[in-house]
C-alpha cells in the first residue's frame, strides 16, 4: 500500500514577477460599515495581471513573459482577478489586496521623443521595439523619473 495523499496536494505557486506595490489595498462600498461587509481577497499577482492586460494593454503572451509565468497561467490569473473584482462590485463586497507568491522587480522608465508618452518595463524583459502609444522608434530610457 502507498499513500496517495501527497499526490492530491496542489503544487506550490511559482513566484511571479510584479512591477507594482499597491498603495491602496482595501476598497469597500461607500456608506456600509466594514464590519457588515464580506471580503474578497485579490492577490497582488492577480492585480498585476489586470494592470498588464487592461492598463498596459499587453497581449497575454507578452504579459506572461513579463511576469515570468506561462501564457496559460497568466490566463487563469486574469480570469480569477476579473471574477473577484466583478463579484465585489456586483455583490457590494469589500476588496482586500494582499498576498500571492510574488517578487517585486524594479522597473525601467522610457520616454517617447515623438508623443512624449512615458512607460515602464521591469528589468530583465528586454528593450521595447517601439513606443506602445504611437509605435515610434524614437524613444529613450529616462532613469530620472
Amino acid at each position: 500500500m502507498f499513500d496517495l495523499g501527497a499526490a492530491d496536494m496542489p503544487r506550490p505557486k511559482q513566484c511571479r514577477r510584479v512591477g507594482l506595490s499597491p498603495d491602496c489595498t482595501y476598497f469597500k462600498p461607500a456608506g456600509v460599515p466594514t464590519r457588515d461587509l464580506e471580503e474578497i481577497v485579490l492577490e497582488i499577482d492577480e492585480l498585476e495581471a489586470m494592470r498588464l492586460a487592461d492598463i498596459e494593454e499587453l497581449y497575454q503572451v507578452q504579459a506572461a513573459k513579463q511576469m515570468g509565468v506561462s501564457r496559460r497561467t497568466f490566463g487563469r490569473m486574469i480570469d480569477s482577478a476579473r471574477k473577484k473584482v466583478t463579484q465585489a462590485l456586483i455583490n457590494g463586497m469589500a476588496l482586500r489586496i494582499e498576498g500571492g507568491a510574488i517578487e517585486i522587480v524594479p522597473e525601467r522608465t522610457f520616454v517617447c521623443g515623438d508623443c512624449r508618452n512615458v512607460w515602464k518595463l521591469p528589468f530583465g524583459t528586454g528593450s521595447p521595439d517601439t513606443c506602445p502609444e504611437c509605435q515610434s522608434r524614437s524613444f529613450q530610457r529616462d532613469d530620472t523619473l
